[in-house]
């Protein structure tokens, strides 16, 4: 009977010892919002995204403002432009940098001022490998409307 009871806890404990199947686990670092002027409707929220399987960020959103998308800058017939997208690739293992100039989330119907020192909280949308969508809770400080990336303190902040 010990023999018997042995094996099964030896074979549970080698069950959930065993990764979970499509369990990405999203990493963010540098979570920061740029400041806004009274009257100021829209922001950028920017941050490093960092996914231990294929995912995707398919987008966000906040209690402070109505809406939220996920945006690219680039380069068309040599002007700078600023769309949305559907989707951010987070490719396993690679860092993705959401910053200014590139790929950021966008506050939309901003309530209030965004001042220097308070903080927003964001929930991102991700979908992982296996099709499933997660959310992924950050806790964002609002910087200098002059703030670049990288300019904050780089600790992990959330993750699956």
């Amino acid at each position: 009977m010990k023999r018997t009871i042995a094996s099964s806890l030896f074979s549970l404990a080698a069950l959930l010892s065993l990764p979970t199947l499509a369990q990405a686990e999203v990493t963010v670092t540098d979570p920061w919002v740029r400041a806004t002027v009274p009257g100021q409707q829209a922001t950028g929220a920017f941050m490093v995204l960092k996914s231990t399987d294929n995912a995707q960020l398919l987008g966000a959103s906040s209690s402070l403002s109505k809406q939220v998308e996920v945006h690219e800058m680039a380069m068309d017939n040599e002007v700078m432009r600023m769309r949305q997208v559907e989707k951010i690739d987070l490719p396993a293992d690679t860092a993705v940098d959401l910053k200014p100039g590139g790929y950021h989330i966008m506050l939309l119907g901003l309530d209030k001022q965004l001042e220097v020192g308070s903080s927003v909280d964001l929930t991102l949308e991700i979908l992982n490998a296996a099709g499933q969508k997660e959310e992924l809770k950050v806790h964002a400080p609002v910087r200098a409307l002059n703030s670049k990336a990288g300019q904050g303190h780089h600790g992990a902040h959330g993750g699956h």
